[in-house]
């Protein structure tokens, strides 16, 4: 007994830790995107054919430009013909016409290490979600659910890096950027999952029924805040296409020529504040203080998010907070996860033997 309680410690453990990367990883991938510095390395994986980036552009041959735009333009068509190959022939369209590959981005040193700092997070979230899969070995017998569960994060994890030497090579195409952080939402998710799983029999029986109208609810909130942060993306990229086609100029008026995402991601963020407080008041009767801790949160970052909005809506879109709004609606898409998996085993009934329990 003392064996297994060491295993499940040591697995929550890297878990939580690989979890609270993802999110650092998460803001990183924001202030990369508010300062403009997604193409400062315009190979992948290496930044400028090196290991380790320039710090100054006496470093680079003079037709530095031509060459990285060359490289990235045969990677765009081999990627291209096998996307037409296995029947993916109008995405496959969309990279060989986006304009954007055929711009190379001038070297700026602070730019090349924000990205380059981007990747390394990138990397340390590989080796501890590697950490996180020889972790869970000792479950595959008792629950293979959590194994899997790790197996298949790290194979998202490396199917991640190699969608993000796409987002390179397309010069931050819309249709991958956005792809990119639907797919770390759900890294987000197996990740919780299999953390909570883990500690699931401490939670079993809390309720002696389930409420499926609660559960109807949280399931309905989850999906429209995964909703509402792609639509968000979809907006960062249209304030990009504002910002390029203005010079980076009169920020003040960018919102004002955004088009019909951004209307759609304000009105939804009224529907889910109400979905939210709907949810903390169908929790409170539960009476359960973790459960409550959790919905607070909720509210908490529900909070920041409209702080947030109106500083960016009224100051003219300060790059400080893009990144957090970001990260506080990534967040408040986890917390509503681990509600949800929380609920999900507190609900059961106790059992003798959770190991065997699907």
């Amino acid at each position: 007994m003392r064996d297994k309680s060491f295993i499940d410690k040591r697995f929550k453990r890297i878990g939580v830790l690989t979890i609270a990367s993802v999110y650092i990883l998460i803001l990183v991938g924001g202030i990369v995107r508010s300062t403009g510095s997604g193409m400062g390395c315009p190979d992948w994986p290496k930044c400028f054919g090196s290991w380790v980036p320039p710090t100054s552009l006496e470093q680079l041959p003079s037709d530095y430009l031509e060459v990285y735009k060359e490289k990235r333009i045969q990677k765009n068509e081999r990627i291209g013909r096998v996307l037409q190959e296995i029947g993916f022939a109008e995405v496959a369209q969309k990279i060989f016409a986006h304009p954007s590959q055929y711009i190379e981005t001038e070297f700026n040193a602070t730019k090349t290490w924000i990205e380059y700092v981007n990747r390394l997070v990138g990397v340390v979230i590989g080796l501890l979600i590697f950490l996180t899969v020889l972790y869970s070995f000792p479950f595959l017998k008792t629950d293979p659910k959590i194994f899997w569960g790790a197996v298949a994060s790290f194979v998202l994890v490396l199917f991640q890096g190699w969608l993000g030497s796409l987002v390179v090579s397309t010069n931050l195409l819309p249709e991958m950027v956005t792809l990119h952080m639907a797919l770390a939402l759900v890294l987000l998710a197996f990740l919780i999952y299999i953390v909570v799983r883990v500690q699931r029999e401490k939670l079993y029986g809390h309720f002696a029924l389930a409420s499926g109208s609660l559960k109807f609810l949280l399931v309905a909130v989850l999906a429209i805040t995964f909703v509402q942060v792609i639509i968000g993306t979809q907006v960062r990229e249209e304030v990009d296409l504002v910002a390029f086609d203005l010079n980076n100029q009169a920020r003040e008026t960018w919102i004002e020529q955004l088009g019909t995402s951004f209307y759609v991601h304000r009105s939804l963020s009224i529907l889910l504040v109400l979905l939210n407080v709907g949810l903390y008041f169908s929790v409170k009767k539960l009476g359960n203080p973790s459960l409550m801790m959790i919905v607070k949160s909720i509210l908490g970052v529900i909070a920041a998010e409209i702080l947030l909005g109106i500083v960016l809506a009224y100051l003219a879109l300060p790059a400080f907070a893009q990144p957090l709004h970001l990260l506080f609606g990534t967040l408040l898409f986890g917390l509503q996860f681990l509600l949800l998996m929380m609920y999900y085993y507190a609900q059961k009934p106790n059992q003798p033997t959770p190991e065997l329990v699907a």
